[in-house]
């Protein structure tokens, strides 16, 4: 239960502050903190809880990260089902807070026309640079691809431990830099899944995407370093 209690107050922090950036703080006029703060935002949300409860669960917070963790022979395939219910369970409450808190503005709406409507992820017309299906599906796929291969590297056992979470923090950070112009950046099925729910309509209907691509991005990513990268040592 404390794994479980862990992983779903570190994925409510990821939803809240890097989603929470993008709906309160991205866009105000002369003061907003754009793309590159967002991006910052999630990789903080990372960074932090990695320390705080990372030691507890491992700090996955992320569908995703779990499967490439499992392909990649470092974590049980019996505790999937609940890491993943956790990490939902957190990303939802999350977005129930943010939209909770976003309501108390008079002249706040959802518009579910719109991309990137409320932090939600989408593809063609919901991509916020237009881009197509496909160009969402690799940069998903691979994106998240290396971001297990970071994790994987980072948290090794020859590797230096304690700047693990620095590592992962950053990197998502720029993943999000990469990224935030393409799907609205999710490489975690939860965090997609949090906001599209409050979104409805088409993004909610694009949701399948953004767990496909990650988690088959994440679970390349186990198999490669496994049997590419890692050592005989460590194997």
């Amino acid at each position: 239960m404390k794994k479980f209690f862990a992983e779903l107050f570190g994925t409510y922090w990821l939803v809240f502050g890097g989603c929470g950036s993008a709906v309160f703080a991205a866009g105000i006029p002369d003061l907003g903190i754009g793309f590159a703060g967002v991006a910052l935002a999630f990789g903080l949300t990372v960074l932090t809880m990695a320390y705080a409860v990372g030691h507890i669960s491992g700090g996955h917070f992320n569908p995703a990260v779990s499967f490439g963790l499992w392909a990649g022979g470092r974590f049980s395939a019996k505790e999937l089902i609940p890491y993943l219910v956790a990490q939902c369970i957190g990303a939802i409450a999350a977005a129930a807070t943010l939209y909770n808190i976003a309501s108390g503005k008079a002249e706040f709406v959802i518009d579910n026309t719109q991309a990137g409507a409320f932090a939600s992820n989408g593809y063609g017309a919901f991509s916020p640079g237009g881009y197509s299906l496909g160009a969402c599906f690799i940069a998903e796929f691979v994106l998240t691809l290396f971001f297990l291969l970071i994790i994987l590297g980072a948290t090794d056992r020859f590797a230096n431990g304690k700047f693990a979470g620095i590592a992962i923090g950053l990197g998502l950070t720029l993943i999000h830099l990469i990224s935030i112009p393409i799907t609205n950046t999710s490489v975690n099925p939860a965090r997609s899944l949090s906001q599209a729910l409050f979104v409805g309509g088409e993004p909610l209907s694009q949701i399948w995407l953004f767990w496909l691509a990650p988690i088959a991005g994440a679970i390349a990513a186990g198999f490669i370093y496994k049997l590419l990268l890692q050592t005989h040592d460590e194997a």
